[in-house]
C-alpha cells in the first residue's frame, strides 16, 4: 500500500478496482493537522477524469503494470496498431489511444502498459520529433521573434511555431502540452530517421569508419 506522501503526478494507482493515472496531486493538512491529498486522476482505459480526495485512512495501491517495448504500425478509424518484441500485433482503441495518436509516427518505439494482460496506456516520451508537412511560407517582415503561425505535422497535429519554420523540417514537440519546443534536424531525402543509423552516419562523416566507398 502507498502512503499519502507517495502519491504524486504520473503515478498509476488502483481506484475502485480500475487503473488510474494521477494527473495532479496537492498535499495539504486539515484544521486537525491531518494530511490529505486532493487531485485529479484519469482512467487509463477510457480517459475519464475525476477529482478525488485521499486521507490517511484510505488504502491506496499502486497498479501492477507490465510495460512492453512496442512499435507503432498504423491506425484506422477504430484503433491504433502496434507490434511487440515477440512480433505479436495488437490494437488499442481510439478511446484509449486517441489523445496520444497525434504524437505517434509509423515505426516509432514506445512503451505500452498492460493491466491484467490487456494494453491500457501508451507511455510517451516527454518529447517527440515530427516532420512538418504543411507550412505557409514566411512573409518578408513577419520573421520577428514574436510572430507565429500554425503548421501541420505528419501525424495531423497542428502546432503553433515561429515564422521561420518550413515544410519538410523536423520539430521537437512536447507531448504533454502539444507545443513546439525547437527544431530537431532537417529532413534530407533518402536519409534515415533511425537514431542508430544516424549515429552510424555521424561516425562515418567524422572519419571514424574506415569503410571504403
Amino acid at each position: 500500500m502507498l502512503t499519502l506522501a507517495q502519491i504524486r503526478k504520473g503515478l498509476v494507482i488502483v481506484y475502485q478496482n480500475e487503473p488510474y493515472l494521477v494527473v495532479s496531486a496537492q498535499h495539504s493538512k486539515t484544521a486537525q493537522a491531518r494530511a490529505v491529498v486532493r487531485g485529479r486522476i484519469k482512467h487509463l482505459a477510457n480517459n475519464n477524469l475525476i477529482e478525488v480526495t485521499f486521507n490517511g485512512s484510505d488504502k491506496i495501491e499502486a497498479a501492477d503494470l507490465v510495460y512492453k517495448k512496442c512499435q507503432y504500425l498504423y491506425n484506422d478509424e477504430n484503433s491504433a496498431y502496434f507490434m511487440d518484441e515477440a512480433y505479436e500485433q495488437f490494437g488499442l482503441s481510439r478511446e484509449i489511444a486517441g489523445e496520444q495518436m497525434p504524437f505517434l509516427r509509423e515505426g516509432q518505439q514506445v512503451d505500452i502498459a498492460f493491466w491484467e494482460a490487456s494494453p491500457v496506456y501508451i507511455n510517451l516520451p516527454p518529447k517527440v520529433d515530427l516532420k512538418v508537412i504543411e507550412a505557409a511560407p514566411a512573409v518578408k517582415g513577419d520573421t520577428a521573434t514574436n510572430a507565429y503561425k500554425t503548421v501541420k505535422m505528419e501525424t495531423g497535429l497542428e502546432v503553433l511555431t515561429p515564422m521561420f519554420v518550413k515544410e519538410g523540417e523536423m520539430l521537437r514537440i512536447n507531448t504533454e502540452t502539444g507545443e513546439y519546443v525547437e527544431r530537431a534536424w532537417p529532413v534530407i531525402p533518402g536519409l534515415t530517421r533511425d537514431p542508430s543509423k544516424i549515429k552510424e552516419l555521424d561516425s562515418r562523416l567524422r572519419g571514424n569508419d574506415k569503410t571504403k566507398y
